[in-house]
């Protein structure tokens, strides 16, 4: 776990429609205040101040580095404000598309030694023809998604044959202080609660989408990292800062000021630290998927292997003997 001192609130619907995929899909969030609410946080004149935590999951431009393979043709699917297009080189990218339905965020990505071409456009309705690209990376953005499913299955189409997938998302545990804490003010002082913060998609689901959706040799695992506010007040200002406020479209708009005043104590009773101040909890789900293709690895045939897991250790000692022998 990273601990660091900085200075986000999600939230669901329940109306169905039919996505892109064929399957039904949940329409969760109203993409339209989303997008406002991202163009008026970019509008600020201190909106770098609150890149810290999108900048912390540039690491996924690690993961893309530990592929030993040039890229010509990339896309940055919910680019933001290029926190990754920082990290990367034209050692690992020939070409990269920048796509964010943010229009304003998307005209501060910086340029670097990658060509870009930047794209305004929705994450969920990809403009792009099939096997457009070898690499798809996207990071921190698809929590806002209505529809996954149908996401990753335009994902697959415009990827080559054995192009990859990389992306980043928030995952299980994130804020469950601050739903906690929301949860049982408005209980105590409402008689009931609302949805403040939104359930966040599970390791366990996202590799079944992939899967689903066509993706091979799929890889998942997770990072979490606790940042330090002096109060909720803060961390609630600070998400409205990264653009990342409610965009439920049955979101309750308001907060009464004596919720407010508790839910900040019992936070601070339930989880303050003791230095001061709160911490608030951010959960990363890391994943890749690539598009199957004739020439990637295949496991071996069921009954192949020459070695027996019971044998494990004394592997070492074997490889030893076999060695001798050889010689």
């Amino acid at each position: 776990m990273r601990v660091g001192f900085g200075r986000v609130l999600w939230r669901r619907s329940l109306n169905s429609n039919r996505s892109l995929s064929g399957s039904t899909s949940i329409d969760v969030f109203d993409r339209k205040a989303k997008r406002r609410q991202r163009n008026r946080a970019a509008m600020a004149d201190d909106v770098h101040v609150y890149d810290y935590l999108k900048d912390e999951a540039s690491c996924l431009s690690d993961r893309i580095g530990d592929i030993a393979r040039h890229f010509p043709m990339a896309m940055d699917l919910g680019c933001g404000r290029g926190h990754l297009n920082k990290h990367l080189s034209k050692d690992q990218i020939g070409k990269l598309v920048l796509l964010d339905s943010a229009e304003k965020m998307l005209k501060q990505c910086q340029e670097n030694e990658v060509q870009l071409l930047k794209v305004h456009g929705d994450e969920e309705f990809l403009p792009f023809e099939k096997n457009t690209f070898d690499l798809v990376v996207s990071s921190l953005s698809l929590h806002w998604v209505n529809d996954l499913p149908g996401t990753f299955h335009q994902v697959l189409s415009c990827l080559k044959p054995d192009g990859a997938f990389v992306g980043a998302m928030f995952s299980g545990d994130t804020l469950f202080e601050l739903r906690c804490a929301l949860q049982i003010a408005e209980m105590e002082r409402e008689g009931g609660f609302a949805a403040h913060v939104s359930p966040f998609t599970e390791m366990r689901d996202i590799g079944n989408l992939l899967t689903r959706a066509g993706y091979s040799l799929t890889t998942i695992d997770s990072d979490e990292i606790s940042v330090g506010y002096p109060s909720m007040f803060e961390l609630m200002h600070d998400l409205k800062g990264m653009g990342e406020n409610g965009a439920s479209r049955t979101r309750k708009n308001i907060l009464h000021r004596d919720t407010l005043q508790a839910a900040t104590a019992i936070y601070k009773e339930m989880y303050g630290l003791e230095e001061g101040g709160i911490p608030a909890t951010f959960q990363i789900l890391y994943f890749i998927g690539w598009k199957p293709s004739p020439t990637q690895q295949k496991p071996s045939d069921r009954g192949s292997a020459t070695r027996s897991l019971a044998d494990l250790d004394t592997l070492d000692s074997l490889d030893d003997m076999t060695s001798a022998d050889d010689k």
